[in-house]
């Protein structure tokens, strides 16, 4: 299993290049970064630090498919994808229904088919194809192919419903999770995202999950902040759903919090499960978090 670390994209652009360079020198395999309405964008980020900080890919998890017309996605993504030397993993996801139609005020209708569409688009387009697409919800027709030379980035597609996972293994690399414990994974999300890619001939997808982790001494006053500072995603449905699949009865359940060896025992079972990547999303005080980046660095420097 791989490891990654989210950056934090409410620091200063220039803090978040150097968390860029810290991960990388810390010897982890990816950094994340996060696509959230009102901060940076993502993929603008990713190109900017992976310019400058060579080897570590590079993920964005995950950037909105309906604000962003394929065609415009697919020439930013071969963009970053220049600008990192390959390095770049487009993690993409269609968001939530209340995002798309109370913020983005746009139609959330037959989500599954929308996303297959979008992604059979996009991937051809990344590999500067001439595009004819004539499908229910996408009509495209490029003149000629994109003139950007670089490699088509690898696309993970976040999924968490059954027909989401069937849409990620059939079309794209292999899907991202986040609020997904262990045993769900196991259990749900990688046989059916393997399924579909079988069925579909394609290879073994990646399976990225990203949790919360903390290494700490004060578990209690740690989870009390994990219920807080996760608590809105116990009210969005796809998120209670996988919660309601673990047995967790809230999203700092499927927290990793504790000292080192509680917090091996939990990244673990994540890899147990068939995780093939964990990016962490860092939390508690500056101290953990030192002690949290401390651990999982020496687990990416392990030998296998």
């Amino acid at each position: 299993m791989r490891y990654g670390m989210m950056l934090d994209v409410s620091a200063p652009l220039p803090d978040v290049v150097r968390q860029v360079r810290e991960i990388a020198d810390g010897g982890f395999d990816l950094a994340l970064c996060t696509q959230v309405t009102g901060y940076y964008d993502a993929p603008t980020v990713l190109a900017l630090a992976g310019y400058q900080v060579p080897g570590i890919e590079l993920v964005t998890g995950v950037v909105p498919a309906k604000p962003h017309h394929p065609i415009a996605l697919a020439t930013q993504a071969l963009t970053v994808s220049a600008a990192t030397d390959g390095r770049f993993t487009l993690g993409l996801g269609l968001s939530h229904k209340f995002v798309v139609e109370g913020v983005f005020g746009l139609s959330y209708d037959r989500p599954a088919s929308y996303m297959r569409e979008y992604v059979e688009v996009l991937v051809s387009l990344m590999n500067r194809e001439q595009v004819k697409y004539e499908g229910d919800h996408f009509q495209v027709a490029t003149r000629v192919p994109l003139d950007v030379v670089a490699s088509a980035p690898p696309v993970l597609m976040a999924a968490l419903g059954s027909r989401m996972l069937g849409v990620a293994g059939a079309v794209a690399d292999g899907t991202v999770t986040w609020m997904t414990g262990p045993a769900t994974v196991a259990d749900h999300i990688v046989p059916t995202v393997t399924a579909a890619a079988a069925a579909a001939g394609r290879p073994a997808p990646r399976v990225h999950v990203i949790l919360p982790i903390c290494v700490t001494a004060d578990r209690d006053t740690t989870y009390a902040e994990a219920t807080s500072a996760f608590g809105i995603y116990d009210m969005m449905p796809s998120y209670r759903a996988m919660l309601d699949r673990e047995g967790a009865g809230t999203p700092a359940d499927v927290a990793i919090i504790g000292d080192e060896e509680a917090v091996l025992r939990g990244i673990r079972r994540v890899e147990d499960a068939g995780a093939t990547e964990l990016t962490v999303v860092p939390f508690g005080s500056a101290a953990d978090r030192r002690r949290t980046f401390e651990l999982v660095a020496a687990q990416t420097r392990a030998p296998a």
